[in-house]
């Protein structure tokens, strides 16, 4: 696996403890989500594109 471009979410802060990096892996999309401050401890998730959009969509009606 190449090397995966990680963003913050906008949801997160520099000063917050709680801070989530998403990635996406191409060409299959899959979506993968880390704690960012355990950047080298490797749990992460890993989500299809399909269960990833069902999530933000979820995620989106509930807030």
């Amino acid at each position: 696996m190449t090397a995966l471009d990680w963003f913050k979410s906008s949801y997160s802060s520099n000063e917050g403890p709680d801070c989530v990096e998403v990635a996406i892996a191409i060409p299959d999309a899959t979506v993968h989500v880390r704690d960012s401050k355990d950047k080298h401890g490797g749990s992460q998730l890993a989500f299809t594109g399909a269960a990833w959009s069902e999530f933000v969509g979820h995620a989106r009606r509930s807030a």
